[in-house]
């Protein structure tokens, strides 16, 4: 059969997005690694089911280029809502999406898409990590490296790491050490945090499950926290990431995080699939 999608990125981090809304789509658990296959498929980070929802507006599924389902992508949920919005597929600026780390509320604004991404879980255990309690600046030696670890849960695991020069963090060497340390047992994603300032962070990502990526928009938001919570940064920032620039909020008023940035479309088509 022919499967239609629409290729998009958020700052550089690509997506194969599948409107499953109104077409009977086949299982595409076990096609996620050939969609996302740079060279044999269609090429992506991740791919991005979009579904009906009894809970919500609609329902997003998510499938890192290794074939594992994960919770939750903050560049994904911006450009599911643009290509919603976009597409004709609701009248609504501001959205309810189903995801497994819960519903998520994109909203429209002003060509951007800010996005209301829920409280940061800070408990060790419930983040996962093997770790009781917050776990802050904590150290942790990794192949000969001696790291300062902080963890927290956009709906998904990050272990932020702060350097002072971003474009020399072992981001490819250390990352997929980290990605799979016994400290959690479902994988981490790992961000390399250099501070410009107090509302200034640069950023780089390895991610879990997808390797090095250009953003991630999650591992954003996760980052201004732990760099609020150990004191490094104000709780209003700008992140620069290798793809291009997001706007992280942690309200104080109701401890939720908001992320804001763009959603792009880079063409349509199609792929004869089994």
């Amino acid at each position: 059969m022919k499967l239609k999608f629409t290729k998009m990125h958020g700052l550089g981090n690509d997506f194969v997005v599948i409107n499953c809304l109104e077409e009977n789509c086949p299982d595409l658990a076990k096609q996620a690694a050939y969609l996302c296959d740079r060279r044999f498929g269609i090429g992506c980070d991740q791919l991005l089911i979009i579904r009906p929802s009894e809970r919500a507006d609609f329902k997003m599924d998510i499938y890192n280029n290794d074939g594992g389902q994960v919770e939750m992508c903050g560049n994904g949920i911006r450009c599911v809502a643009k290509y919603l919005v976009d597409h004709g597929a609701t009248s609504k600026n501001e959205l309810a999406i189903e995801t497994l780390a819960g519903i998520i509320r994109p909203r429209l604004v002003d060509g951007l898409v800010e996005v209301d991404m829920g409280e940061p879980i800070l408990e060790g255990k419930d983040i996962p990590t093997t770790l009781e309690g917050k776990i802050l600046n904590r150290p942790l030696a990794v192949d000969g490296h001696n790291l300062d670890i902080t963890c927290v849960s956009m709906g998904n695991p990050h272990c932020v790491i702060f350097v002072d020069d971003v474009s020399q963090a072992p981001v490819t060497t250390l990352g997929p050490i980290l990605e799979k340390h016994p400290l959690f047992p479902k994988r981490t994603n790992v961000e390399f945090i250099q501070v410009l300032g107090p509302a200034e962070l640069k950023m780089r990502v390895w991610e879990r499950g997808a390797g090095e990526t250009l953003a991630c928009g999650t591992g954003a938001c996760a980052s201004l926290v732990a760099a609020v919570l150990t004191g490094k940064s104000q709780r209003d920032a700008v992140l620069h990431l290798k793809g291009g620039d997001l706007q992280i909020r942690w309200s104080e008023k109701n401890n939720r995080v908001y992320m804001t940035g763009p959603g792009e479309e880079v063409f349509t088509g199609s792929l004869e699939i089994s």
